[in-house]
């Protein structure tokens, strides 16, 4: 599988001549410009990974490319005349022979009641893994997590301990977007020290690289 990172939560996936790009937010960049897509898919509704005009702009760059979400995602969508495909919780679909199913209810509670909305990870060609704004552990084989790293909802802490749990064979940073640039190498060091010693390759994935996992 080949990941391209475009920033924040935004991953354009291929895998299995399929080509997949994962929640086009307001911090990711460059994402406008892919061609040739399948589909969209979209964990939550919150404007850093669910961005209406960029959600637009990709789609007239590639008018056969189907958006892939759960219920809440799907009805902000529906205002926008935007069609789309229901995979939430427990669902699923192919696109292009490459399995894509929902795994998880609920975004991680910032405070009090604060984030609270539909969320929904996503396994990809049964080994890819991005569970959106949340810990949740699909109790499946995961060979390649997509690994939130920072944000109002969680501390490092406990994105180390999720990794432990779900024990991937290698897993990469996103939801990092928050990090100053400069400090960069922060994440890679947390993975590194942390998961590596625990069995589980850490892959630094920068804004604007390309990896093979």
């Amino acid at each position: 599988m080949k990941i391209t990172k475009f920033g924040h939560c935004c991953l354009l996936l291929e895998v299995d001549g399929a080509r997949l790009l994962t929640d086009p937010g307001n911090m990711s960049t460059g994402e406008e410009k892919v061609r040739d897509l399948d589909a969209i898919i979209i964990t939550h509704e919150h404007g850093d990974h669910f961005h209406v005009p960029s959600v637009k702009t990709i789609l007239a760059n590639n008018p056969a490319a189907a958006v892939i979400t759960n219920a809440a995602v799907g009805a902000l969508l529906a205002k926008e005349n935007i069609p789309f495909t229901q995979v939430g919780d427990g669902e699923s679909m192919a696109v292009k022979g490459v399995e894509i199913s929902g795994h998880g209810k609920e975004h991680a509670i910032i405070y009090g009641t604060m984030g609270r909305c539909e969320n929904t990870g996503f396994m990809v060609a049964g080994k890819f893994f991005f569970p959106g704004d949340s810990f949740f552990d699909p109790k499946l084989p995961v060979d390649i997590l997509a690994l939130p790293m920072a944000g109002p909802w969680m501390k490092i802490g406990e994105a180390i301990e999720y990794a432990i749990a779900v024990k991937p064979r290698v897993a990469f940073n996103v939801h990092d977007a928050i990090y100053n640039p400069n400090f960069g190498g922060f994440v890679a060091r947390m993975g590194e020290s942390f998961l590596v010693p625990a069995g589980i390759k850490f892959v630094p994935l920068a804004a604007g690289e390309s990896k093979e996992f």
